[in-house]
């Protein structure tokens, strides 16, 4: 038991390490540790930090803020066709999930799908910085976004890989079962 202990500590210590190099900002280390702080009152374990998922996360709240994908009938989980990946328009009716989903082994090596919670709109406020408090008070207050984080409902399997980005008015965590092999 120990030592299985030491090697989940050793992994996320090298986890942390690859993903520092992606650098994570202030703010996004911020919000990393709230959630995680939030997990462990829930009794939940750590979520290690995958190089992949913060390459997702950070490409797509740009996406989400340069290109604004998330107009007419499609939300923030929605990608333009304005990068290297495919346009994807996620629609309140979950039809276009798998889209969404696939991101992760489209924009990078991660070998399962990803999923996302995201806070933000392109609506009226495009001066608002989005914080690590205010996305985590908002998902806290949405049952299903509080479910990804905690484990509950439909997402009762532990996570095993998470990408944080933040960038203007945008916050969106990428959360993935398998563990990420960079």
């Amino acid at each position: 038991m120990k030592m299985k202990y030491i090697l989940i500590v050793i992994s996320f210590i090298l986890c942390s390490v690859s993903v520092n190099a992606q650098s994570l900002t202030k703010e996004e280390q911020k919000l990393y540790k709230l959630l995680m702080d939030y997990r462990k009152e829930k009794g939940l374990p750590v979520i290690p930090l995958s190089a992949s998922l913060v390459i997702v996360a950070q490409t797509h709240v740009k996406d989400l803020v340069e290109n604004k994908p998330d107009k007419g009938n499609c939300n923030a989980h929605s990608w333009s066709g304005n990068g290297k990946w495919t346009t994807c328009c996620y629609t309140p009716d979950h039809a276009q999930a798998a889209c969404m989903w696939a991101k992760p082994k489209e924009l990078t090596s991660y070998s399962g799908n990803g999923y996302e919670i995201a806070c933000g709109s392109n609506g009226c406020c495009s001066d608002f910085e989005m914080t690590a408090e205010y996305a985590l008070q908002s998902w806290k207050k949405s049952a299903g976004h509080n479910g990804v984080i905690i484990n509950h409902g439909i997402w009762k399997d532990n996570w095993n890989a998470i990408g944080i980005g933040l960038y203007k008015g945008f916050a969106v965590v990428w959360f993935g079962k398998e563990a990420d092999a960079k």
